[in-house]
């Protein structure tokens, strides 16, 4: 029997928070601004989501020291989001649920994983699940969330980018992420 609640979350839903890191956050070391403002907007997803029985996947960057992203080895970024540091650890106010499955990436030596569906076996789990339909929202807009959404769109899943859950590192490459998503057939909730 499907279940539907009042933001439209029903049988065959996952929610897909990604990377809300205390590094991506203010203060950190790759602080996007306000990136600290989706977490309310996403606690009061994941209160819908617990209502509607329905899987929470929540995804992270976990690089080891001295990444090939980082600046120090030609990569584009500060280092940021090491493994077992606190500004890896998911923002401390995010309510993730007890059972949030978390989708470890960044982990690879010889290259950097945007989406959490590269090489993480994402896209089986949910299948496993007869997950359907994704919802997402997280850090950042035109880096993570982008590639994410991107790619599940690619492994065939309707995909829901809750445009108040998200943060861009720049504006105009987030209005960019969004015309580009909207082309790939993500369909985005516009902020009210």
């Amino acid at each position: 029997m499907s279940t539907r609640n009042e933001h439209g979350l029903k049988t065959g839903d996952a929610l897909l928070v990604v990377d809300v890191q205390n590094d991506f956050c203010p203060g950190g070391a790759l602080a996007i601004e306000e990136g600290d403002e989706v977490v309310p907007v996403l606690n009061h997803w994941l209160a819908a989501a617990a209502k509607a029985d329905i899987p929470v996947f929540a995804s992270r960057d976990w690089h080891p020291a001295g990444h090939i992203s980082f600046e120090s080895r030609g990569g584009p970024w500060p280092p940021h989001c090491l493994q077992d540091s606190e500004g890896a650890r998911f923002h401390p106010e995010l309510q993730l649920p007890e059972d949030v499955i978390k989708v470890t990436k960044g982990v690879r030596f010889d290259q950097d994983q945007y989406s959490a569906f590269d090489q993480t076996g994402l896209a089986d789990e949910l299948a496993a699940r007869d997950v359907s339909r994704v919802w997402v929202g997280g850090l950042a807009l035109d880096v993570c969330v982008q590639a994410t959404a991107r790619e599940a769109r690619s492994h065939g899943f309707e995909v829901m980018l809750i445009e108040s859950a998200t943060r861009p590192v720049s504006a105009a490459d987030g209005e960019a992420a969004i015309r580009r998503l909207r082309e790939k057939g993500v369909e985005v909730l516009a902020d009210e």
